[in-house]
């Protein structure tokens, strides 16, 4: 073993972006990645040997000079070098550089959490927002605005997280130990690199690389670790500082009101995943169930130590004395001498009771025994009218302060929290739902021809008259005839059945919508009703008897589909039985907007247009109807899947959108960023409310004239159609399939087993359409073409200012919220995507004979660079955030190693499939190391 401390240790990273707009941060940012990347290169000497380091340095040099050089050769010279390299030094040195990475994206975390703490409370986004609503509307329009607050973060497993959880706990505990500043040459200091090294050291011996695709219910206890941190670390303080904040101006939560709340999709989301059962959702809610009363009971435990109130000093509460007594007349834990104890203390012995209540709930749940009230908790409802009991008491008797305490906090943690800790969405493929009706109708024989003949005009009639018709289509001869439905159809149908299931184990609050994907017309909710109808979870008798258990939220996706929108939503709710449905639901519609497969359809200028007027044309038809509109926006991470930044995006809504109620993914590697570390979680939390807010009471009328907004929507209109015109020469392209699978690591997406759902839908689409929009981003974001982000901007700006547009699209980047959001993300995926390494894949994989398409491709990207350029009047991509333009430039240079190393792994596995012969392991892991890195290095996938 050589002697580490001997060793020359490279410091790669001295160059290392800088984090914040705080020029004070750039120095010490700068020395805790040197720290960090000392102590890895350490590690790499002490397993690898200085030989690894002297590679490490010579090939960053190498891909430095290609760069700068710009010349092919350079790049040649480079590939030649790492084509002869064993394929065991090959994958330690594109780990080396992934894991430089992952402890730079650490360390930026740590010091983005030291500029938020240091930032004065009153410039945090909460206080700012509310004093601003109430500058504006008063204390009387602030409450009004923070009664309709119901914010929802939707947690998915879309797989575009490409690290380990093993690893992302180990860059926990790094981000944990940093977060305490030490002096250099201090004993803190030494034990603090004793302990980096060991996880370093430790890092480095974990395989990032999963080895068996996870299952929907792995996916699950990832989430479920994030949701516990967040109600156990984040939301108290959270809720107590945002009841603080709205008090000193006027207003206040109501007293088990959630303004924000989690839901998720794992488990639920059924849209292409064959592994999401209706068994895989009973399972998973079981898991929700179980840790959700798991973190009640420790709440509870928590408060029976704070209140040791005495009835000797306060007198005895009769409300108070007779709920306990209702709770012990069942046997539990809290036994005869615990009620001695307790006799003069009876908060604690009421939550002693409640504790009691939530074991036996949790047992309930392990076991399926039927709900026994007063014995355990049926839903959320019950326990927070324990909660209310035990504040109302402590009120009446001289404990105002303490019922507005910390039991307060708890009641609303635990309000948010539930039995369920997330509500699950349902989701499923329209296609599917009338699989199953077609079964159901022909069978009936009613139809003057097959239901799957009819079109969805005639569809819509028979699925009207047939929801509003009080008879079962087929009734329990479902379940005793197993002919009427085939494996497929059953698997479908057996979902509404555990939905009702879990509706009795679990309360409503379970499972509250569901989502019908690719929804092209009325028909595809009024199929999905329909079978909710038989399976009874909707009954439609007439009057006091109608009852809906469930909602049902259209998902447009397509620009056709969402050109109609209105349309599409004023035909559902002109439907009297659906009508009645959303009023029975509070009415309340849901849209969901998805960006991902309408960005893949029509381009990221014409896809963000598009739904930009979908919002308008839903906000109108909601309103004709008398109901209030929550918009569900299915964001991914990256520009091409609807990513940027959260605030601007909510803000730059349509005007009368937004009315409190919002539903947004939160999905893969954001994940992680936004809520790994309890200080960012608590900022994204605040910003997401605050844009609500702010939105929700500011942004009820318009912020441009009319004659404005008019004149922005022509423009805008030129814009999108050229931009949408130049999008589908190239995805119309035949040669484009082709090129987009030789010029990208696409196929060895599967091979990383980043998630449990296929990357192809199972459905009727084939080729690129039935391609998922996730891994269609994945391999243009790995190859740094991230044509998706950006495709087609440059020719709309062109057009629009060659028509002289040029004085509008100025004014509109200035005045329009919209347009500047629009842009400022194109300008970011811009500066991502790099053309010489995009090149270098090109002509390193591709058929020769496809190379004109990549020159299609880099003519437009140079077009919208200099479209962008003149627009926002800056002489380079990112001059207006020079922050973000050092970093991702200071990133290139240890990125572009492992893109080398990428395109020497693909060449490699190519040439033995062309021989016929079956990947290495070796070689798999060498290129999926590949991957992961490309991923650290962007921080995101795609």
């Amino acid at each position: 073993m050589p002697d580490t401390d001997a060793i020359a240790v490279p410091t790669l990273t001295s160059e290392f972006p800088v984090v914040g707009d705080d020029p004070h941060i750039d120095a010490p940012l700068r020395a805790t990645v040197r720290r960090l990347s000392t102590l890895l290169g350490r590690t790499l000497a002490d397993q690898h040997g200085q030989e690894m380091l002297d590679l490490v340095e010579q090939v960053r040099k190498l891909t430095k000079d290609a760069k700068s050089s710009d010349s092919e050769a350079s790049a040649q010279d480079v590939q030649n070098r790492l084509a002869e390299l064993p394929i065991e030094q090959a994958t330690a040195l594109t780990r080396a550089f992934a894991q430089y990475f992952l402890l730079a994206n650490a360390a930026e975390q740590v010091y983005r959490v030291r500029s938020l703490r240091e930032r004065p409370a009153s410039e945090s986004w909460v206080p700012r927002t509310v004093a601003a609503v109430h500058e504006s509307v008063g204390a009387e329009g602030l409450q009004e605005a923070v009664d309709s607050l119901d914010v929802r973060l939707i947690f998915t497993a879309h797989p575009t997280e490409a690290s380990r959880r093993a690893v992302l706990t180990k860059l926990r505990k790094i981000s944990d130990i940093l977060e305490n500043d030490t002096e250099d040459g201090t004993p803190e200091r030494r034990r603090q690199d004793h302990l980096l090294s060991e996880l370093i050291e430790s890092l480095w011996q974990t395989d990032e690389l999963r080895r068996q695709r996870p299952t929907p219910q792995d996916e699950s206890r990832n989430v479920l670790y994030y949701l516990t941190q967040l109600y156990r670390q984040t939301m108290p303080g959270f809720l107590d500082d945002l009841r603080e904040e709205l008090r000193a101006h006027g207003a206040d939560l109501r007293e088990r009101q959630v303004p924000l709340r989690f839901g998720s999709w794992i488990g639920g989301d059924r849209d292409g995943n064959p592994y999401v059962t209706a068994e895989v959702t009973r399972e998973v809610l079981q898991m929700q169930a179980e840790t959700a009363v798991e973190l009640a009971i420790d709440v509870v435990s928590e408060l029976i130590g704070d209140l040791s109130i005495s009835s000797e000093m306060t007198g005895q509460d009769e409300e108070l004395r007779a709920s306990i007594d209702a709770d012990l007349a069942f046997p539990s834990e809290v036994d005869e001498v615990q009620q001695r104890m307790f006799e003069q203390e009876p908060y604690r012995l009421k939550l002693g009771t409640m504790r009691a209540k939530l074991k036996a709930t949790g047992e309930r749940i392990r076991t399926g025994a039927p709900h026994v009230h007063g014995k355990d908790y049926y839903d959320s409802e019950e326990l927070q009218d324990d909660f209310s009991v035990l504040r109302g008491a402590l009120a009446r008797h001289g404990g105002r302060r303490a019922a507005d305490g910390a039991i307060a906090v708890a009641q609303q943690v635990l309000a948010g929290s539930g039995l369920n800790l997330a509500v699950l969405d349902v989701r499923e493929h329209s296609e599917k739902h009338h699989d199953v009706l077609a079964r159901l109708f022909d069978r009936v024989g009613e139809l003057d021809r097959p239901y799957m003949e009819l079109s969805r005009e005639e569809r819509t009639k028979v699925l009207a008259a047939e929801l509003a018709s009080r008879r079962p289509l087929v009734g329990t001869a479902l379940a005793e005839d197993e002919t009427i439905l085939d494996d497929a159809t059953r698997t479908t149908y057996k979902v509404f059945g555990e939905i009702r299931d879990a509706h009795r184990q679990y309360g409503q609050s379970s499972i509250e919508t569901y989502i019908v994907s690719m929804t092209h017309g009325a028909d595809d909710i009024l199929a999905v009703a329909l079978l909710a109808r038989e399976a009874g979870l909707v009954t439609l008798p007439g009057g006091d008897q109608n009852r809906s258990d469930i909602s049902f939220a259209p998902l447009l996706e397509e620009v056709a589909e969402l050109r109609h929108a209105g349309e599409i939503l004023d035909e559902m709710l002109s439907d009297p039985s659906y009508r009645e449905i959303v009023r029975l639901r509070g009415d309340l519609q849901e849209v969901m907007l998805g960006y991902s497969d309408g960005n893949k359809d029509s381009g990221v200028i014409t896809s963000q247009w598009e739904i930009h007027q979908a919002q308008r044309l839903l906000r109108d038809a909601a309103a004709r109807h008398g109901v209030t509109l929550r918009l569900f926006h299915g964001r991914g991470g990256s520009v091409g899947r609807g990513g940027g930044p959260t605030y601007d995006a909510i803000l730059a809504q349509p005007y009368g959108v937004l009315e409190g109620e919002i539903k947004f993914t939160e999905q893969g590697e954001v994940i992680s960023d936004k809520y790994t570390l309890p200080t960012l979680a608590r900022e994204n939390l605040d910003l997401s409310l605050a844009a609500v807010l702010e939105g929700s009471a500011l942004h009820t009328t318009p912020r441009s004239t009319p004659e404005q907004l008019d004149r922005f929507g022509e423009v805008m209109q030129q814009v999108s159609d050229a931009s949408y015109a130049r999008y589908r020469t190239l995805a119309d392209d035949p040669d484009l399939p082709e090129y987009f699978v030789t010029s990208t690591p696409v196929e060895q997406l599967g091979d990383l087993n980043i998630g449990s759902r296929p990357s192809k839908r199972a459905t009727s689409e084939k080729g690129l359409d039935g391609l998922r929009a996730i891994p269609w981003v994945f391999g243009w974001t790995q190859s740094r073409q991230i044509v998706p982000g950006w495709f087609g901007a440059g020719s709309g700006l062109k057009a629009a200012r060659e028509a002289g547009l040029e004085p509008d699209l100025h004014e509109m980047y200035r005045n329009w919220h919209f347009f500047r959001t629009v842009i400022s993300n194109v300008e970011m995926t811009l500066a991502k995507t790099d053309m010489a390494i995009a090149a270098h894949y090109v002509h390193s994989l591709v058929p020769e004979r496809l190379w004109p398409l990549f020159d299609r491709i880099k003519a437009e990207y140079e077009l919208s660079v200099a479209e962008i350029e003149r627009l926002t009047g800056v002489l380079g991509l990112l001059d207006n955030q020079p922050v973000l333009k050092r970093t991702l430039a200071v990133r290139d240079r240890y990125l572009d190693p492992i893109s080398y190393m990428q395109v020497a792994m693909l060449q490699r596995a190519r040439a033995a499939t062309e021989r016929g012969e079956e990947l290495s392991p070796e070689l798999q892991r060498a290129l999926l190391t590949t991957i992961n890195g490309v991923a650290a290095g962007l921080k995101n996938t795609g």
